[in-house]
């Protein structure tokens, strides 16, 4: 209940009163300004659109200069960590927890929870899946409509169902 009352409800407020606002530069420094203290920890600058939904908001911790275009989803089952000048493109969704199956279906199986780390400088295209245990390097582009299962080393391009390294960066 603590973080309830710490956290997400006075995040989830804060969203639901700017939402309306249209996404330019001045809202979307405005929105991350007012939704910084209701994070495990924001850096300066962060940039937040319309539509973004964060769960257990206590485990993400943000950088500096971060973009977070609009409708993205965030679950902070267990810890996520996303470093500095990350941009996230519209309607992805990072997940630190993956359903299990028992007795044959996915809705009462006990959810595996493991931590998600973005490193510096690194591009999430829109429309992506980032999911539990996966450790995304510095400077990487993740191409549109991936969904990331595995770990990406640094600096390098990957891309597809499930996201493979197509090519490095440098």
């Amino acid at each position: 209940m603590k973080n309830n009352i710490r956290y997400q409800w006075p995040l989830h407020f804060v969203l639901l009163l700017t939402n309306w606002l249209p996404d330019n530069v001045i809202f979307l420094k405005l929105r991350g300004k007012l939704a910084a203290p209701f994070l495990g920890s924001c850096g300066k600058s962060l940039r937040i659109g319309r539509d973004i939904t964060f769960y257990n908001s206590q485990n993400i911790h943000i950088g500096s200069n971060v973009y977070i275009a609009k409708g993205n989803w965030f679950n902070g089952s267990s810890k996520i960590t996303i470093g500095d000048e990350v941009i996230f493109g519209p309607y992805s969704v990072v997940s630190a927890s993956n359903h299990t199956m028992l007795d044959g279906s996915f809705r009462y199986g006990p959810p595996i929870r493991k931590p998600i780390s973005i490193g510096k400088g690194s591009w999430i295209a829109g429309n992506c899946s980032i999911t539990a245990g996966v450790q995304i390097g510095k400077g990487v582009l993740i191409a549109g409509s991936s969904a990331v299962t595995k770990d990406v080393p640094d600096f390098h391009l990957a891309g597809g169902v499930p996201a493979k390294v197509i090519k490095s960066l440098k």
